[in-house]
This record gives C-alpha cells, sequence and structure tokens, in this order.
C-alpha cells in the first residue's frame, strides 16, 4: 500500500468516527441516519451521469452490499441507544477485521505477511480491549450484542464492496451505484416509524447535521471502496480501524463519556497496530 493510499484511509477512518458521533449525539437517531443516507443518494445522483453501469458481474455483490447495509443500519441505531459512543464504536469497528482477514484468505486467497497479521491482531485487540470498560454495569449485554451484530454486518458489507468493486471494472461506477440506492430504503421507511408531526420536528432541528454526517460517510465510505480495489481487503479493513482512537477521542472530551488509563492504553495498541502494518513490508 503506497503512502498516498495509507493517508487516505487515515483521513476516512477520521470522517467515519466524525458522522457517527453526530448520530450518536442527535436525539432522533433514526431521522438522523436516514438524512445521512439520503445525503448519499444526493450526493450519488450528481455524479450519475458521469459513469455508466458498473460490469454485471459486480451486481451479485452490489445486491448483497445493500442487503447488509440496512441491517449494518438498525445495529447501528440499536448500539447508541444501549451504550456510548467510546463503547460500542470500538467493539462494532474492532471486531471486523479478523473477520475479513479469514474469509479474504478462504475465498480470495489473499495471504499476509506475519507482519501484517501481527498488525491486524494488534489493532483487533486494542479496539476490543476499548470496549470492555463498564463490563457488566446497566445495559451493557444489550450494547455488546447489537456492537457485535453490526461487526458482522461491517465484515459482511467490507467483503462484499471489496470484491465488488473489483469485479465492477469501473470502482467510481460502482461507489455511485451503492450510494445511490443504498440512501432509499430508509427514506421510504420512515414515514412508517414516524408521525408527520414528529418527522417534520426532527427534520426542522436535524437536517444540517444529516447533512454534514452524509457528506463525511459518502466521502470516507468512497475513500475505501477505491482503496479496497487497489490493496488488500483486509489491510484496509483494519487501517480504517484507527477510526476508534478518534471515537474514544471524541466521547471523552465532547461527548463527556469516560476515558481511563485502560482506553488510552488500548487507543496506543492501536497507533502501534498501524505503524507495524505501514512497516511491515506487504506493500
Amino acid at each position: 500500500m503506497s503512502g498516498m493510499l495509507f493517508a487516505l484511509v487515515l483521513g476516512a477512518a477520521l470522517m467515519h468516527a466524525t458522522w457517527n458521533a453526530i448520530v450518536k449525539v442527535v436525539a432522533d437517531r433514526l431521522v438522523s441516519l436516514t438524512l445521512v443516507n439520503f445525503t448519499h443518494s444526493l450526493i450519488a445522483l450528481a455524479f450519475l451521469p458521469f459513469v455508466g453501469l458498473p460490469a454485471p458481474e459486480s451486481w451479485p455483490y452490489l445486491i448483497a452490499s445493500l442487503v447488509i447495509h440496512q441491517a449494518y443500519y438498525a445495529g447501528l441505531v440499536m448500539q447508541y441507544r444501549f451504550g456510548d459512543l467510546g463503547q460500542v464504536y470500538p467493539l462494532a469497528r474492532g471486531a471486523s477485521p479478523l473477520i475479513v482477514a479469514a474469509v479474504a484468505w478462504a475465498w480470495a486467497g489473499e495471504a499476509l505477511a506475519p507482519g501484517a497479521l501481527l498488525a491486524i491482531l494488534l489493532i483487533t485487540g486494542g479496539t476490543l480491549s476499548l470496549a470492555m470498560i463498564g463490563w457488566g454495569q446497566g445495559s451493557h449485554r444489550q450494547a455488546v450484542t447489537w456492537a457485535m451484530f453490526t461487526a458482522l454486518c461491517i465484515a459482511g458489507y467490507s467483503l462484499a464492496d471489496g470484491f465488488g468493486g473489483r469485479a465492477s471494472g469501473q470502482p467510481l461506477a460502482y461507489i455511485v451505484w451503492l450510494f445511490l440506492l443504498d440512501g432509499l430504503p430508509m427514506v421510504f421507511l420512515l414515514p412508517w416509524r414516524r408521525s408527520r408531526a414528529q418527522l417534520s420536528a426532527s427534520l426542522g432541528r436535524h437536517w444540517r447535521q444529516g447533512l454534514i454526517g452524509g457528506v463525511l460517510s459518502t466521502t470516507a465510505y468512497g475513500i475505501v471502496i477505491w482503496v479496497m480495489s487497489q490493496a488488500p481487503l483486509a489491510m484496509v479493513t483494519a487501517l480504517r480501524e484507527t477510526s476508534v482512537i478518534a471515537a474514544a477521542l471524541i466521547g471523552a472530551y465532547i461527548l463527556k463519556e469516560p476515558f481511563g488509563a485502560r482506553r488510552i492504553l488500548a487507543a496506543c495498541a492501536v497507533a502501534l497496530g498501524v505503524a507495524a502494518l505501514q512497516f511491515s513490508g506487504s506493500f
């Protein structure tokens, strides 16, 4: 992986943590997430005249990604209902790299050098450690359950989009069509979950946050899909999990969530894993 691709994924990780924090702080998370997704579609619509259809070989991956993403959004809303950003975000993001590495190895034959594999283990271990503070307290079990469900969804759509972007022949076309279609299901679902008065009030209060979150989300994941078409899936997926450091800091200093010595050490483990990934000799 080149230095430019490395920097792009790190920037995408920061954007991802920021838009998740936006969804967390908004009182009506369903409306907030729907606005984020609808922004995906609006941005993709602007790019649609400049791209063609992705190759038919990528369509099964595109459909699979759309389905898995809807499950992911449900998990996202529920994990933030029961847990703090600094708790459930690291767990959901940290559990996915090893899943992706295992499936990419079994399905696509992507063998990783020992240094890269060690880095992935270090990043994953650090992110999981970040999530363990508060074990046994309050609604921790529900938070962990939904975070793990979200992790499985992350692994699923990461694999689908990684393989789909490669099979598309035009990664940009795949990205545009994914975002165009991905934002529509929740738009049609929302009126069934909120009354007209509730919907009007929530949209009036939260449209700016939703717009900002949508721009950040679209940019971040578009970058990741493109980079996954150029570099090994497991490495890209692990590197983007450095967003847990940003999420932990946002949770601690902006949302005033607890951030003790254990979380600091775990965040350092993630950073060390990123450095090991960069200098593992596999790119």
